[in-house]
């Protein structure tokens, strides 16, 4: 569904200085897959969709979304596609029955057919009874499923999400998640997915691609990059300092034990199975003469790949983000709105 070699967007910001916002990315993805985007504030994510979408052009490289050259062939793109913004897309003053048939009309649907799409995308995302209201008395989590439905109506196969849940409180998070999960097992649809929430990608996504300063820097399943690039956290603590350097060797020949620390009683290591090496950690310390005060394993998250990969904190980036305007968008999606109008 996606294939990108080399694919790079410059920004000229004065005739010295120049913004390179993607580096050369190569990304595949296949037909079905749902794949989370994950990248701190300014890392190129919006950037790549936004290039994968036909909303700018390249500077350099390739890009083919749904078998067609997102620079040859941009309108069978478009035709190929559901995209959905960080801004809500409706119009503030409309109906939402009447911005969805507006959308199939756009898709060259005829009257009967965009108003039966309509109503069938209505049910779908649980806005029937919503239907006649105005865009601007909605929700933000009603505008957040009124505008999957608008990225939905022409039954793409291949849908754009860029950040569709920020700013929503965790119940409407979770009601979105589960439309856009039943609609995609119904369909097969293949979903492309940024967002700052890690969780969402670690519970929706088969694969994650980590994405900082422009540049692809893992691609995996979750699972696969939480083995490889954090480990299990294991805590251990003793009853007396002086036991601490015995139990930290014992530690260090744990099976992928790494980081290895000692801090007072407490002896700390990433490990590649923590669930497994405990308990043979443990019998260790006993057959040693030590009895440990507490032994624990944790699982690591996303952020902790990230952490290892960049040595910066996703969680923070996220919480740096910059704050919604009243149409939500953010205010650099302005200006490099108008930067593309112009």
């Amino acid at each position: 569904m996606i294939r990108t070699r080399g694919l790079t967007k410059d920004f000229p910001v004065s005739r010295t200085e120049t913004v390179h916002a993607v580096r050369g990315i190569d990304l595949d993805v296949a037909p079905g897959e749902l794949v989370a985007v994950l990248g701190p504030n300014g890392a190129g994510k919006t950037t790549t969709i936004r290039l994968l979408t036909t909303l700018i052009r390249p500077t350099a490289g390739t890009a083919e979304v749904a078998g067609h050259d997102v620079v040859a062939a941009p309108e069978k793109v478009r035709r190929s596609i559901g995209y959905v913004g960080q801004g809500n897309g409706a119009g503030h003053q409309q109906r939402v029955r009447d911005e969805l048939t507006t959308q199939g009309a756009i898709y060259g649907l005829d009257r009967r057919s965009a108003a039966r799409r309509a109503d069938d995308l209505l049910d779908a995302l649980d806005l029937t009874e919503l239907a006649r209201r105005k865009v601007a008395d909605l929700s933000g989590g009603q505008r957040r499923r009124l505008d999957v439905a608008l990225g939905l109506v022409h039954a793409p196969g291949l849908l754009f999400l860029d950040e569709p849940s920020t700013g929503l409180d965790p119940h409407n998070r979770a009601n979105l998640w589960e439309h856009v999960a039943r609609l995609r097992a119904e369909h097969a649809m293949t979903i492309v997915l940024t967002t700052h929430y890690l969780d969402e990608a670690d519970q929706m996504a088969e694969r994650v691609v980590v994405v900082d300063h422009g540049q692809v820097i893992a691609d995996d399943t979750p699972a696969a990059l939480k083995r490889d690039l954090a480990g299990d956290r294991v805590t251990v603590r003793v009853p007396d300092v002086r036991d601490a350097a015995t139990v930290a060797a014992l530690v260090e020949r744990v099976p992928g034990a790494r980081e290895v620390t000692v801090r007072g009683t407490e002896v700390a290591a990433r490990v590649a199975d923590g669930a497994a090496g405990v308990p043979g950690l443990v019998r260790a310390a006993v057959d040693a003469g030590v009895l440990l005060a507490a032994a624990e394993s944790v699982t690591p998250t996303l952020d902790d790949v990230f952490l290892a990969l960049t040595g910066r904190s996703l969680r923070e980036s996220a919480a740096a983000a910059e704050p919604l305007t009243t149409d939500g968008t953010t205010s650099s999606d302005v200006r490099v709105a108008g930067k593309d109008a112009a």
